[in-house]
């Protein structure tokens, strides 16, 4: 009975989406019914391309706000709807406007660059925005004689420093999911599936210093370092036949679908975002059928914030 409901539910979103001429906009993260409904489901680079490519009038974000956010500003023509106001990021949290321009008058001529998961006021007070699968190019665009401001992400900053070679003023945030994914998870899943490839997000409390491991003492030989487009493709490339994901729970549901014949597990179980979870196949529905909740950035801060999101786009 339950399955039946779920058809009703999911047969009335897609003719509420062609009725409301939507697209429906989905992150790697969200739980397995939203990325089955979804036209595109992605990270957040893949995520903001396709906002920016969007025909449809309608785009719905079944994400986090900073991502309906970025839809806003790349697409202010459009009506961009996220289903619940309330889904937001600790990693965004972790910085405000103000808090930049005080750290921005403390190193004069340097170069902003802020990682997507940040809020438009943010954005609009930096030079750059990055991805963490094109945070390195960003940097590296960059002329090495410029100081570099790289937020708020501490460890997808200290990844890119060690990357790339360049010394960067980090400011030291950090996604709540992501900084529990520490060495001891890895080392317990390395016990207990010896011969998996270890694929972790550069968020990840253990990234970097398995990279460092990886470099000096060859124990971390099978880890690879990915965003989460990075990840899937690394999966169904790889010869390998079982795999342990060190990112957010949601993305091992798209790497079974894409890879059926290969097993996936979580570095750490417990790696949930509630606010990925809180958009549901109810809320999507109602947020086509009242055209709620809609995500609108002012003018003036949509101006200001596209110029770094433009540069993000242009790098890949």
């Amino acid at each position: 009975m339950e399955t039946a409901v779920n058809e009703d539910l999911a047969t009335e979103i897609l003719e509420l989406k062609e009725q409301r001429n939507a697209v429906i906009l989905a992150h790697n993260y969200q739980i397995p019914e939203i990325q089955d409904i979804a036209d595109y489901v992605g990270d957040s680079l893949g995520l903001s391309h396709k906002a920016a490519e969007a025909e449809e009038d309608v785009i719905v974000f079944c994400g986090v706000h900073f991502m309906a956010e970025t839809a806003s500003i790349i697409s202010p023509d459009k009506t961009v709807l996220i289903p619940d106001l309330d889904a937001g990021c600790s990693l965004a949290d972790s910085i405000t406007a103000d808090q930049l321009r005080e750290w921005k008058t403390q190193h004069p001529g340097a170069v902003v660059v802020s990682y997507v998961n940040t809020t438009a006021a943010v954005k609009a007070e930096s030079d750059y925005c990055c991805t963490s699968s094109n945070a390195v190019g960003i940097v590296e665009s960059i002329p090495e004689d410029k100081e570099i401001l790289f937020l708020p992400d501490k460890f997808l900053g200290a990844y890119v420093e060690m990357i790339t070679g360049r010394e960067l003023n980090i400011w030291q945030g950090a996604c709540h999911v992501h900084e529990k994914i520490g060495e001891l998870n890895l080392a317990e899943k390395q016990k207990e599936y010896p011969d998996a490839e270890f694929l972790i997000h550069p968020e990840c409390g253990c990234s970097t210093s398995c990279m460092m491991k990886s470099a000096m003492y060859f124990d971390c030989k099978d880890g690879h370092v990915h965003s989460t487009s990075g990840m899937l493709n690394r999966a169904k490339e790889s010869d390998a036949e079982e795999f342990v994901v060190a990112t957010e729970t949601g993305i091992l549901h798209r790497m079974r679908k894409d890879s059926p014949e290969k097993k996936f597990y979580a570095a750490n179980e417990e790696s949930v975002c509630d606010y990925m979870k809180m958009i549901t196949m109810d809320n999507l529905r109602d947020a086509l059928k009242h055209k709620q909740f809609e995500v609108k950035v002012p003018k003036e801060l949509a101006e200001k914030a596209k110029v770094p999101i433009d540069r993000m786009l242009q790098v890949g």
